[in-house]
């Protein structure tokens, strides 16, 4: 909301409260009360072990839910913007996957946003798909956040060294967001921060921001080790090559943006 109101001030920002996508009815109505004409569809369920105990809730709201907002929104003659994960890739490619390049995921909650990604191309012919990974924020419940409050505990941690991807600030994905809403373009779009990186590396750069390296003390650890029901893609990391033909703006490294993040969080953890 605070990247949109920078050029639409008249966009309005709703909760789960205020509009909730399995309220099929309630969100048309108020959707077409707002006589909006662009819904960007940012909720979902993203516990990835939760959708993975209940794979029924996670396709309810990541596929029926999505796909309910897509109708509001062609209800009004208006466009779809619905965010999408790595996570509908099943990480075996070896180089970074393409919107081309065909999805195979691995776990429920993959299985419901692909599902999602698919009921809201046919639910609304003006669509637009973001395809995002690993994003941190203000406020958030993500990597960023359990890394700094871990750390804060003392140390050693136990990080995940053999899966990578693409690290993506959210205020990132935000600005490319309002980027694609300029063209006119239909279908899948993938907007993270440039490069990829494992989670390790990835914890020791968000350590080294927080000034924190020299004090943590980090132990690589293989993900079949961890004794998790839900096995992740082992490299998703995402092209983002048609987002800079579309928009002509590249996305900054992924190491630039966390050192951002950071630098606007000193207390390290920000609202986590």
């Amino acid at each position: 909301m605070a990247r949109l109101e920078e050029e639409c001030p008249e966009a309005v920002g709703a909760t789960r409260a205020e509009i909730d996508l399995l309220d099929r009815f309630r969100m048309e109505a108020e959707i077409e009360r707002l006589e909006a004409n662009v819904v960007i569809n940012c909720a979902a369920w993203t516990d990835v072990e939760g959708c993975t105990r209940d794979p029924l809730r996670a396709r309810q709201v990541n596929a029926e839910g999505a796909e309910n907002a897509a109708r509001a929104a062609a209800g009004c003659g208006g466009r779809i913007v619905q965010v999408s994960t790595d996570f509908v890739f099943d990480g075996r490619k070896g180089s970074p996957y393409v919107e081309s390049d065909p999805p195979g995921p691995l776990s429920a909650y993959g299985l419901s946003k692909l599902e999602g990604e698919g009921r809201v191309a046919v639910a609304c012919p003006d669509h637009l798909i973001v395809r995002t990974a690993w994003t941190y924020g203000d406020g958030g419940r993500d990597f960023v956040g359990k890394i700094l409050g871990a750390a804060a505990e003392g140390g050693p941690l136990k990080v995940v060294d053999d899966e990578r991807g693409s690290p993506s600030y959210a205020a990132d994905v935000a600005d490319g967001i309002v980027r694609l809403l300029r063209v006119p373009h239909r279908g899948v779009v993938h907007v993270v921060n440039r490069g990829a990186v494992s989670r390790l590396e990835m914890a020791r750069a968000i350590l080294e921001e927080a000034g924190l390296a020299a004090r943590v003390r980090l132990l690589p650890v293989q993900a079949a080790l961890l004794g998790r029901a839900t096995v992740r893609p082992a490299d998703a990391s995402l092209d983002t090559s048609l987002y800079t033909r579309l928009t002509g703006h590249e996305p900054r490294p992924w190491r630039t943006a966390l050192a951002d993040f950071m630098a606007r969080h000193p207390a390290g953890s920000g609202g986590h």
